[in-house]
């Protein structure tokens, strides 16, 4: 059976874990018990012996779908040759006492007769696994194999095999029926029962609580909620830690070897994903945001990392699963992620500006924070004048990036304003000189006069998209000329059907082969750059594009494939709902990113505080 599209997903999720079910009833993907464990299901990557779960009717059907208003509970309506029915698709959030995790579906046949079918094929490290099932007490089946255990409970007649478990059955109108797997250790005995119906009123009282708090209150509701709700879904809640995406290896080239894994949480998402809480107001979501990416960041500043375990862990060897075929047969197949090894000097800039964030917000962080600041920046000032891997995590030479320029000039400017308005000591004379000295060589060697613009690299004539943070880092007005010459310059040469590419990977050598989607994020950082232009008729058109592209129920890959029609990359990718939301924050004009930074623009605040020139 070959893979839908990747649009075709859902997310399911408990904050710990996530599943990805189709418009088919198949749910495709799971990593349990964390969202960077092995999976057990992978046909997503694979095969159907990768293993998958399908409830759903036999023979011709079509189907429907949507989310729960405020909640992450998935209605899924199959209207049958003799009949309809509903599935619902749900994982109870996990609470402290339990460590048990179960994806729960209970199926009602709203009208008529309708023949179904119920299909497990479990495949523990990353389908490559046979467990051994066994009929348990009861209507309970259980696979096993090392230290993994899955429980099925389900009142029906079920045949199983060492290959998998399967029932075929009927529903008349009325009928309902739970379905509830649950994984454990599997030393542990078999799970206590769970009330399928209990369980998905607690799920949906949970969501809804926890949507209501959202402030926002503008023209885009549905999308801004869908999209705070996929963020929470992303946020591993033991830690607070928000990852990449919930996939591993989904192609940003259908066919080819752009295949990453993205279960992991990136330090360069770290200002986004602050704001984003806070402009909506989550501010124990920011908190523990902050408190992770402390954590994570502890120790020597020479260890720093561009990404780290969503528990804050630090060695993440990449390697490769070569018994999987690969999404639409797009290998490697890669677990892990070389980029840790990188240098990407971005990320002390985006370290800095979140902590500066957090302390004008008032969030309550740990006091170590002043300490840990001052030891990034003194180490970044013997560091920023060397070349990188930059923010695309180019896998070739190191170059002298114009966006780690920028962010290590933000880096120094937030250091700076907090000395100066909440109380940080340092040698803030010495960081002003490093400040000035960046400032000049990113204007005088990042912008190309001949091009127009602010090139990817100094000495550059390649366009790179992340020059637009350039205004929403506050670095220089939106309406500078500069930028003015750089968004038009951009516009007509990295658009591709209404979006933005990252750069051109036909032209610009990044250790890859060629070929890659439009990039949601970047297309949205042009949108916010148009709306602090004063162009907001055409920031709207370009933030309704990216709205179009949401699939079915509100969700966005990493990027979009113009030639195909079709979302691709890891799905669903927090950077694009951060994007989001905050271009959606920045059309109010005051809470967003750009707005909010742009208000800041420049050399630092006038406030008191103690400086330290040593």
């Amino acid at each position: 059976m070959k893979q839908p599209p990747i649009s075709d997903y859902a997310l399911l999720g408990d904050c710990e874990t996530a599943a990805l079910v189709d418009k088919s009833g198949s749910i495709d993907w799971l990593c349990w018990p964390r969202f960077d464990s092995e999976s057990c299901f992978t046909r997503l990557l694979g095969t159907e012996e990768h293993g998958y779960w399908r409830v759903g009717p036999k023979g011709k059907w079509r189907s429907s779908r949507s989310y729960r208003p405020g909640t992450l509970i998935l209605d899924t309506r199959f209207e049958a040759e003799e009949g309809v029915v509903t599935i619902t698709d749900f994982m109870p959030v996990r609470d402290a006492d339990n460590q048990r995790s179960s994806l729960i579906r209970i199926v009602h046949c709203e009208s008529g007769k309708v023949d179904m079918e119920l299909m497990l094929v479990l495949r523990f490290g990353y389908g490559s696994i046979v467990p051994w099932v066994t009929k348990e007490r009861g209507r309970a089946f259980r696979a096993m194999a090392g230290p993994h255990s899955v429980t099925l409970c389900a009142p029906l007649d079920i045949q199983i095999s060492s290959e998998r478990i399967e029932s075929n059955f009927t529903l008349s109108a009325g009928d309902t029926i739970p379905f509830v797997l649950t994984y454990e250790a599997s030393h542990l005995p078999l799970p206590p029962p769970i009330d399928a119906h209990d369980a998905l009123k607690a799920t949906e009282k949970i969501w809804r609580d926890w949507t209501r708090r959202s402030t926002y209150d503008g023209p885009w509701q549905d999308a801004v909620e869908r999209s705070l709700i996929t963020i929470k879904a992303l946020t591993y809640h033991p830690t607070g830690g928000v990852l990449a995406a919930p996939t591993t290896s989904l192609p940003e080239k259908l066919g080819g070897e752009r295949n990453w894994d993205y279960r992991l949480c990136w330090l360069r998402d770290s200002t986004f994903t602050l704001l984003s809480l806070l402009n909506a107001g989550f501010r124990d979501e920011a908190e523990a945001w902050c408190d992770w990416l402390l954590r994570a960041v502890a120790g020597a500043a020479d260890q720093l990392q561009p990404l780290y375990g969503i528990g804050g862990e630090l060695c993440i060897g990449e390697r490769e699963l070569t018994w999987l075929p690969g999404y639409c047969n797009s290998r490697p197949v890669r677990v892990g992620n070389a980029a840790t090894e990188q240098l990407q000097l971005d990320v002390f800039g985006n370290v800095l500006d979140t902590l500066h964030e957090a302390h004008c917000a008032g969030l309550q962080i740990h006091e170590a924070a002043a300490g840990l600041e001052t030891h990034l920046v003194n180490h970044l000032e013997a560091l920023w004048q060397e070349p990188d891997e930059g923010i695309w995590e180019m896998r070739n030479n190191r170059q002298h990036f114009v966006h780690s320029k920028l962010m290590c000039w933000v880096a120094f400017d937030r250091a700076i304003k907090d000395v100066e308005q909440h109380g940080l000591r340092g040698p803030v004379d010495r960081w002003r000189k490093h400040r000035d000295q960046l400032r000049e060589e990113i204007l005088s060697r990042g912008f190309n006069e001949e091009i127009g613009a602010f090139t990817q690299a100094y000495g550059s004539t390649h366009l790179d998209a992340s020059v637009l943070l350039i205004p929403i880092m506050g670095f220089l007005p939106a309406d500078d000329p500069r930028m003015v010459s750089t968004v038009e310059v951009l516009s007509n040469q990295l658009m591709r059907d209404g979006l933005m590419l990252r750069y051109d990977t036909e032209r610009v050598d990044d250790g890859l082969p060629p070929g890659e989607g439009a990039f949601i994020a970047c297309t949205l950082w042009l949108a916010d750059n148009l709306i602090m232009q004063g162009r907001r008729d055409e920031a709207l058109t370009l933030f309704e594009r990216v709205m179009a592209l949401r699939n079915d129920v509100g969700l966005l890959a990493e990027q979009y494939d113009s030639d195909k029609g079709m979302q691709v990359g890891n799905f669903p990718q927090a950077f694009s709902h951060f994007a989001l939301i905050d271009t959606a924050f920045n059309f109010h004009g005051e809470k967003g990113a750009a707005a909010h930074h742009a208000q800041t623009e420049g050399v630092g605040g006038n406030g008191e505080g103690v400086t330290e020139d040593q």
